[in-house]
């Protein structure tokens, strides 16, 4: 396993660690480029570090041999001003970065193939890049080279309609709503079960959730399925599929099971899922 530590992808005149990704592959004598893996870590967009996710990277190398990025973003705090959608534009900084530059990395892999995984408050970050939010966040639009590039998203336990969360969790309003997205009587504009599709793309999309996840309960996972079931219409089946029921785990120890391994290494390898009811 090679591992490259702290890449930039943000241009700016000093080092930025929020705004860097650490890069892992295998050694490759095969000429064909592979796709590439981006995982988003969660962490209520004001926790964890890319670090944290070293082991989950290191399995999905060994499981697909497809290389595999983990980024950093920047994380909100009562001491700066990030906000919603800065989490989101950096991470898009990132795949602008990783398509269009002339990276100075191992020729592993092919931009223009990327599956991208996510986790709790970092697949609210992808559904805001990936759906249609530009009349309300137009900096989080994406040029049609990444939504081109975009093979798979992989959604697990996560928060995507912050009103459904604050009225089911009340607690999470003070302890991180506010913080990332500032005190406001309605969160609807940034919900992204109330967003449309940017085109009628061919991205195939996966939501998991665990069944012991007392952290984000399963209601997000479960209307974000259904919108997306109401956007791609005769396509499901094809292109949106749900697992709420293999497994058990905690909301972040199920990021170290196999079972979540094989669930994402499946997808990826194109197995088929059955709906949700």
């Amino acid at each position: 396993m090679i591992v490259l530590k702290d890449i930039p992808y943000h241009r700016g005149p000093i080092r930025d660690p929020f705004r860097e990704f650490d890069f892992y592959h295998q050694k490759s004598s095969d000429l064909a480029l592979l796709p590439l893996i981006c995982f988003v870590h969660g962490g209520a967009w004001r926790s964890e570090d890319k670090l944290d996710h070293s082991n989950l990277a290191r399995n999905l190398v060994s499981a697909t041999t497809i290389p595999v990025i983990v980024p950093n973003y920047r994380l909100s705090s009562g001491s700066n001003d990030v906000r919603h959608p800065n989490h989101a534009e950096d991470i898009l900084e990132l795949l602008v970065f990783i398509t269009t530059t002339s990276l100075d990395l191992p020729r592993v892999f092919d931009p223009s193939k990327i599956y991208l995984i996510s986790h709790s408050c970092g697949a609210h970050m992808l559904a805001s890049i990936v759906l249609d939010s530009a009349s309300i966040f137009p900096t989080l639009t994406p040029p049609s080279t990444v939504l081109n590039a975009i093979q798979g998203i992989i959604l697990s336990e996560g928060i995507y309609d912050i009103d459904r969360l604050r009225l089911d969790f009340p607690a999470y309003h003070s302890w991180f709503i506010t913080e990332a997205f500032n005190d406001k009587p309605s969160y609807a504009a940034t919900n992204t079960t109330n967003l449309g599709l940017r085109s009628q793309s061919s991205i195939r999309w996966l939501i998991i959730h665990s069944k012991g996840d007392t952290l984000v309960n399963v209601a997000q996972s479960e209307a974000m399925f259904a919108h997306l079931q109401s956007l791609y219409g005769g396509l499901i089946g094809q292109t949106v599929w749900s697992n709420t029921d293999e497994l058990t785990q905690e909301h972040d120890a199920l990021l170290s099971t196999s079972t979540y391994l094989r669930i994402v290494v499946d997808f990826i390898k194109g197995a088929n899922y059955v709906l949700a009811a």
